[in-house]
């Protein structure tokens, strides 16, 4: 059978008079995921990754992290291809697992999950971006900082406030701006890397005060927050042309490209840096710029990572605000979520909700989020989307669709990688995931009760 949305896929709400149009290209939805992948995670996180695991063994967490990213890449690349819908991992679920029965709960599950984790997702980039916007205006203390963080979000959410055709153009543009000046930053360490410091570097012992295999585990779980994002494209899938062949496309090649990229990005400056002084930075990269060109360099170095963490809200916002849309428009949310704008023809309800939960969010304090972020989405959806590419492939027999070579091995490894992330991560990551499972979990369970919907028997 063709793989084709069903009805309720579709289906609009009262009020609504159409779906997004597919505007999206490969270039698009590319620039769609790197912005995304190239946000200011890299630039905060390596000093952390650093602390985490010292020597050359952190290397290998973040090769581990792209590995995994890669295999999971895979599911989303064959998922994306089968069910080319916005807010596509809704739909993959409720698809895989039943619309009428356990496919309920996990979508149900998956829109709880992104309600929680959306605007912290959003807001941590905007905040980043107001840390490396303190290092050019000294004077912003906290209270600034979160006002800078909490206006990008507002500012994203009037730019984002239009047609998709329009945002994809200045996509791309921000993109290759960001490629280009990642670039600069590799090469201007070539060219200035020092072997004696990158020696004292890879003679340095592992001295994570929690051993080996959990430090990597640390490591592995702050490369893979780094690398997300490489899905993005799939939460645009409804308004992506030819998406059969373009998502999957835009998937695979952002994961290698940027993983380059990464590492490119952690030899150089290794190779400049003691790496001990990396470790303890609050701004590795303006602290290596600076040390090669001056404090010219390390302006202009801010300026670039303020562009990309910029670009990364933007299209986190872009691709998570088709989420509540998705659910509105399948009657399993507000129906109010699923109005489009009469002409632009994109969410306008959801765009603006997350945009503002988001803003609220700048305000939070974001200590342990990288993990707590990740745990939530591996319990509540990534493990879940391996077995749904097996039930998918059991339903549907499509010949025109994105098939992961050496199946099932991509999603062996993907299963095993993400227990593994879960088993290293701090307690209280897990127990606030498990948490929010749970109540997740009742709220839909409630929720059936009371519209005697599946697992409860109709009256």
């Amino acid at each position: 059978m063709r793989a084709t949305a069903t009805p309720t896929a579709n289906a609009v709400a009262p009020g609504t008079s159409a779906v997004p149009p597919r505007a999206i290209g490969f270039w698009g939805g590319l620039s769609a995921n790197v912005l995304n992948m190239i946000g200011i995670g890299p630039f905060v996180t390596i000093p952390l990754a650093l602390s985490a695991l010292a020597g050359p063994s952190v290397l290998l967490g973040w090769v581990a992290g792209a590995l995994l990213c890669l295999c999971d890449g895979l599911v989303w690349a064959e998922l994306g291809s089968t069910i080319p819908e916005s807010g596509g991992p809704y739909h993959y679920l409720r698809e895989a697992y039943g619309r009428d029965k356990a496919g309920r709960l996990f979508g149900f599950l998956y829109l709880w999950q992104t309600l929680l984790t959306a605007p912290l997702s959003i807001g941590s980039a905007a905040v980043g971006f107001a840390q490396y916007a303190g290092f050019l205006i000294p004077s912003l203390g906290e209270t600034g900082r979160a006002l800078v963080a909490a206006g990008l979000c507002l500012l994203n959410t009037a730019v984002l406030y239009r047609r998709v055709g329009q945002i994809q153009r200045l996509s791309v543009l921000v993109s290759a701006i960001v490629v280009i000046a990642c670039a600069w930053i590799v090469i201007s360490g070539i060219r200035h890397f020092d072997m004696t410091i990158a020696s004292h570097f890879f003679q340095a012992h592992v001295d994570s005060s929690h051993g080996f295999w959990l430090g990597l585990g640390a490591v592995a779980l702050i490369a893979v927050y780094d690398y997300g994002g490489y899905n993005n494209v799939c939460m645009l899938g409804g308004e992506v042309k030819r998406p059969r062949r373009t998502i999957p496309m835009a998937v695979l090649v952002s994961i290698p490209l940027v993983a380059v990229l990464y590492l490119g990005l952690n030899l150089s400056i290794l190779g400049v840096l003691p790496w001990e002084q990396a470790a303890h930075s609050k701004a590795v990269v303006a602290d290596f710029m600076q040390a090669i060109h001056g404090r010219t360099g390390g302006t202009l170095a801010v300026l670039l990572i303020l562009l990309a963490s910029w670009g990364s809200a933007l299209v986190v916002l872009l691709g998570y605000s088709r989420v509540p849309y998705a659910a509105a428009a399948d009657g399993q949310f507000f129906p109010v979520f699923a109005r489009l704008h009469p002409r632009g023809g994109f969410p306008t309800v959801s765009l603006l909700f997350v945009g503002a939960t988001s803003a609220a969010a700048c305000f939070l304090s974001l200590e342990h989020l990288i993990a707590t972020l990740m745990v939530t989405q591996i319990l509540f959806q990534y493990i879940a989307q391996c077995f749904a590419v097996v039930a998918l492939r059991r339903r549907r027999a499509d010949a025109d669709v994105f098939r992961m070579p050496l199946y099932p091995l991509p999603l062996v490894v993907s299963v095993i990688g993400w227990l593994y992330l879960v088993a290293t991560a701090g307690t209280s990551s897990i127990v606030a995931a498990v948490v929010a499972v749970l109540a997740g979990t009742l709220l839909f369970l409630w929720q059936a009760r009371r519209s005697r919907t599946w697992p409860f028997p109709h009256r």
